[in-house]
Parts: structure tokens; C-alpha cells; sequence
């Protein structure tokens, strides 16, 4: 997907960015077609599967800033570049600028790599996406590259900024499709700097914060309090939640099961909460938690693709979308497009 934000911020910072973006493959390759990378002068962010596939890659996009424009190359995966992978890669660079940015629209990218017109298979594509909200996965089809726009798909928040809290957030925040909220007590509990893509509140009393939480969020409740930890808790029960996990050990659980129920909460809706989280045998160093955590998060959201996809089979198959769209021939063209103090 195209991260309009990513690329806005660093655009914004750096001037010129040149995107390269894995446009087709042909067998083994070392990141799925969609994966991007953005170049500027003396850095980059993202990746496209590193070695010197990428090394030739940030060459290339950095002799294009000063001149800008796009282009097409094919890699072969083999003596050329030292490697065995056997298969080959096709990479999209593009150049952009404040205004190449300003001409961008809608919910799809599509864009013609050498200026031709616009195929119906692409047509098509847009029109599913318009009329049915059926995004289209990243292809380039018939010269023309077409992406999808990123959009937040899992909100998380993580209640708590200590060493734990901290653990969670460097480890989560870099996670494709992962909007983050992290939540304190006050402002000096978190650290200078702020990952992208994470919004701090802090608040006097976080509890309340629970019953404005989209009840589809996950939750990662690791806050200082035992007695915060249990509010909490309630409150996300009686609001409803997407996943709730629990740092604690199994004497903690067991003694929060027990007043939960006598809050009133059953012993099925009491099971949903995950405790303890993360993988216990990885230890209890915060970075060691951390990727416990995040190594269950992405298998909660594999097995709920899972889940989708057989839904989709057995049903008609549409999927969730964005109606604005826009392309051209010859530019850069469509896709539409924090910190906050409580």
C-alpha cells in the first residue's frame, strides 16, 4: 500500500524524496510487490529487502532527486548482483516534491509509468474500487502501477509508559497498518521523542479515556497501577474491545478474575482478556516482552485475515474501501490523504 503520510513527512523534511516501490517479481524475492522505500539525500527510510539489490536501488533513486521523474527497472536476482535468490525483481522509483504531492487524490494510485492510456483492465480496477469498495492489491498491470492507499487497519493502545510501555511501543509502532495511542498519566512520563505514527495523551485520570476507545481496538494494559490495571479492565469489558492484553502473573490474574466477576462481568466475558501477554519463556526483560507481544499480535491478526477470507468465500466476496480515486497519464496522480494532549 501507498503510505501517503510517510511519504508527505518526509517530503516535508527532507525536500525531494525519490519512492521505490517493488512493482512485479518473477519467482523468489525478498519483499511482495507493494513493499516501498523512500530515498532523500544522506538517508532513507523503509526497505525493499536490503543487499545489494537495495544498494543499487538507493544509487539509483538518488542520481534521479535532481532531476525528479520516474522509471522502471528490472533486477535479476543472480551473478549480477551477487545473489542466489533465482528470481527477479521490478522496481518502480518515482521522484517527489511538495508538488507532486499536492496533485494527489482519492483512495487508489494509478499512474502510467511511460504516459500511456489508461487500460480497461485498470479502468476496471478503479471501478471496483469506486462502486464496490474492493481496493485492488499493488500491481503494476499493463504499465500502469496501481496501489492502494494505506489506511490504519488495527488501532492499538497501550496504556502505560514505563520501561515496558516504552519496550511496546519501539517494537509495534514500525508494524504495517498499526495506529498506535499511548496513554499516561502525564506528559513527563514520555520519552522526548515520539515514534511516527504514535499519538501520546496523557491525562490525569486515564481511566476515563476507556470509554471513548473505538470498540474494535486492541488494548496492552502495562500501566504502574495494579488498581489502574483493574479499572481499566472493567471499563474496556463493559465498552467492548477488539483484544485486551494483561501484563501480570497468573496470582494477579486470578485475583482480578475474581473481582472482575464481582463487578458484575461473566466468566466468558472475564476470558476474553489475555493474561499474562507476550511469551513467558522469552523471559521478563521489557524488549523480551515487547516481542513476545508483538509476535502474538500479528498471529491474532493472521488468523483474523484467516477468518475473513473464508467469510469471503462463502459470501460475496467485497472487501472495505475508499471511494476516492483519481489518475492521469502522464504524473503523479491520485490518493487522498498528531499528537494530542487530553
Amino acid at each position: 500500500m501507498f503510505d501517503l503520510d510517510a511519504l508527505r513527512t518526509a517530503v516535508g523534511r527532507h525536500g525531494r524524496v525519490a519512492r521505490v516501490v517493488i512493482a512485479a517479481h518473477d519467482g523468489s524475492s525478498p519483499r511482495e510487490v507493494g513493499a516501498a522505500m523512500l530515498v532523500w539525500d544522506g538517508g532513507q527510510s523503509g526497505t525493499v529487502g536490503g543487499g545489494a539489490l537495495e544498494w543499487e536501488a538507493v544509487t539509483r533513486a538518488r542520481t534521479m532527486l535532481a532531476a525528479g521523474g520516474r522509471r522502471l527497472d528490472r533486477e535479476a536476482l543472480g551473478p549480477k548482483l551477487g545473489q542466489c535468490c533465482g528470481g527477479a525483481v521490478t522496481l518502480l522509483s518515482e521522484v517527489y516534491d511538495e508538488d507532486a504531492l499536492a496533485a494527489l487524490s482519492g483512495g487508489v494510485i494509478a499512474r502510467s509509468v511511460a504516459g500511456d492510456e489508461m487500460p480497461l483492465a485498470v479502468k476496471r480496477l478503479l471501478a471496483a474500487a469506486r462502486g464496490k469498495g474492493v481496493l485492488p492489491p499493488a500491481q503494476l498491470v499493463q504499465g500502469w502501477m496501481v496501489e492502494p492507499v494505506a489506511r490504519p487497519q488495527r488501532q492499538i493502545w497501550i496504556w502505560g509508559a514505563g520501561h515496558v510501555g516504552r519496550a511496546l511501543v519501539a517494537v509495534i509502532a514500525p508494524l504495517p497498518g498499526v495506529a498506535v495511542t499511548w496513554i499516561d498519566t502525564d506528559r513527563e512520563r514520555f520519552p522526548a521523542t515520539i515514534p511516527e505514527g504514535v499519538t501520546p495523551v496523557w491525562a490525569a485520570r486515564p481511566e476515563m479515556l476507556a470509554d471513548h476507545a473505538p470498540e474494535g481496538a486492541e488494548h496492552l494494559i502495562v500501566t504502574y497501577s495494579h488498581a489502574l490495571d483493574l479499572e481499566l479492565c472493567h471499563r474496556l469489558l463493559r465498552r467492548g474491545f477488539g483484544w485486551l492484553g494483561l501484563i501480570g502473573s497468573a496470582t494477579k490474574w486470578a485475583r482480578f478474575r475474581s473481582r472482575l466477576a464481582g463487578l458484575g462481568h461473566t466468566s466468558a466475558q472475564i476470558s476474553r482478556i489475555t493474561c499474562p501477554i507476550g511469551d513467558i519463556g522469552l523471559g521478563k526483560h521489557p524488549q523480551a516482552i515487547a516481542v513476545g507481544v508483538a509476535v502474538q499480535l500479528l498471529k491474532t491478526k493472521r488468523q483474523s485475515e484467516t477468518e475473513i477470507a473464508d467469510d469471503h468465500r462463502d459470501g460475496d466476496g467485497r472487501g472495505s474501501g475508499d471511494e476516492g480515486i483519481a489518475a492521469d497519464r502522464g504524473g503523479n496522480e491520485g490518493l487522498s490523504g498528531r499528537r494530542r494532549q487530553q
